[in-house]
């Protein structure tokens, strides 16, 4: 198969990136498929672009993947700047996926929600040309945008967004859910009668464990707070921002800093919004929290590998019914560490598959209490929770969810005919 994988952020490794899309590619590859990923210039988080001049796009081989980067304004944060990215680059997509075309019809378009736009104009072209297109549901949209920013759903730009939405299901060859409760929002919004969900399935975020490991070996970290003995370190590794909701977990050092436990210390790496009021509070307290800062992604199984504890810090929030697709969880898993997650969702992975604990903690004590049973737990306990991890981590390896694609890629062609 020819395939064009289409994604306003599909990131390289090498930038920090997304990197479903990286992986999937990767292993379609080898198995004998041609594979060009589509995304924005702009690089999303950083203040890369990709493109300086008015070229409309840009080829590059990058970690052995052949990425189109098409033109797209700069922006920093939500504001205005970003609202014109997200409006303008899927016109400009459509116009270098024309310019291809041109040169070779691909079998399959396989385009990546968020954001809604770029699916739509993917489906446009799929359409217009006859070329089956899947669409992957990485975040629900506007439902997300609903429960996180107070919006209300009978606001008339929400209402038009759903039409999208439900637009955008309805004619796709095939519908992707990366949370497992896929089907049953479906339902919820009463739309199976418009969208057969006999076409809709359930692909996961995952790892790269061959990778994971030989990353582990070969980009090590010389820093105390990793490498001391006698140290329990608890781990978070992901943005800071308001929906991490990490003023619980400094709460919860903060009620071991009381029972003079001193060989404890939570590391955490990565950043957002929130960082800076939680570091300086952290500081001007004395609690043992480090904050990291942002990490490229090829050190974080060394990382992990120093943890005896992972740590998941969510907001809790409707959307979480549907199950969640948390990228960290994997890498996790991967590690063969427990993970302990403060909020239990519907499709729980953490207790599914008995990771560690998942559950709601009415205050800081009970989540310091479940940290610390970690602290205390029996040797055996412990390393039967963190074989459970590396046996989960297998169910996700991204060579495995490759299957899982070309098969449903496959089968739109079959469709097809």
């Amino acid at each position: 198969m020819n395939i064009w994988i289409v994604n306003h952020y599909a990131i390289p490794p090498s930038m920090g990136g997304l990197v479903r899309h990286y992986y999937f590619s990767k292993y379609l590859q080898k198995k004998g498929h041609k594979v060009k990923i589509f995304t924005a210039s702009k690089i999303h988080n950083t203040g890369i672009n990709m493109i300086q001049d008015k070229s409309l796009y840009k080829e590059q081989i990058m970690d052995g993947v052949e990425y189109t980067f098409v033109r797209s304004k700069d922006y920093k944060g939500n504001g205005l700047d970003r609202i014109i990215n997200m409006i303008d680059t899927p016109f400009k997509m459509k116009k270098a996926m024309k310019v291809f075309y041109k040169r070779e019809k691909p079998d399959v378009i396989y385009t990546s929600s968020p954001d809604l736009f770029v699916a739509f104009f993917a489906l446009l072209f799929g359409k217009k040309h006859k070329i089956p297109v899947v669409v992957e549901v990485r975040d629900l949209w506007p439902e997300s945008i609903v429960t996180y920013n107070g919006i209300s759903e009978k606001n008339p730009i929400i209402q038009i967004l759903y039409q999208l939405e439900k637009w955008i299901y309805q004619k796709s060859s095939a519908l992707v859910f990366t949370m497992p409760g896929g089907k049953n929002y479906l339902i919820q919004k009463k739309w199976c009668k418009k969208i057969d969900l006999k076409k809709v399935f359930y692909v996961n975020n995952g790892v790269d464990l061959k990778e994971f490991e030989e990353n582990r070996q070969k980009y090590v970290i010389a820093d105390d707070d990793l490498n001391i003995e006698g140290v329990f370190r608890v781990i978070y590794v992901g943005s800071i921002r308001h929906v991490n909701h990490l003023e619980t977990l400094v709460d919860a050092a903060r009620e071991i800093k009381k029972k003079k436990i001193s060989n404890i210390v939570f590391l955490i790496y990565g950043d957002g919004t929130e960082r800076k009021m939680l570091e300086d509070e952290c500081v001007k307290e004395g609690l043992p929290v480090r904050f990291k800062g942002q990490i490229e992604k090829k050190y974080i199984p060394y990382i992990l590998s120093k943890s005896d504890v992972n740590i998941i810090n969510v907001m809790e929030a409707s959307i979480n019914k549907y199950g969640c697709s948390w990228n960290k969880l994997f890498e996790y898993m991967a590690s063969g560490k427990p993970t302990v997650s403060n909020l239990e969702v519907n499709y729980d992975m953490v207790k599914h598959y008995k990771l560690g604990s998942s559950r709601k903690f009415e205050n800081s004590m009970e989540y310091a209490s479940e940290i610390l049973k970690y602290y205390y737990m029996k040797e055996c306990e412990y390393n039967e929770i963190c074989s459970n991890a590396m046996k989960a981590a297998e169910n996700f390896d991204y060579e495995k969810l490759t299957d899982k694609v070309e098969k449903i890629c496959l089968g739109t062609l079959r469709k097809d005919k």
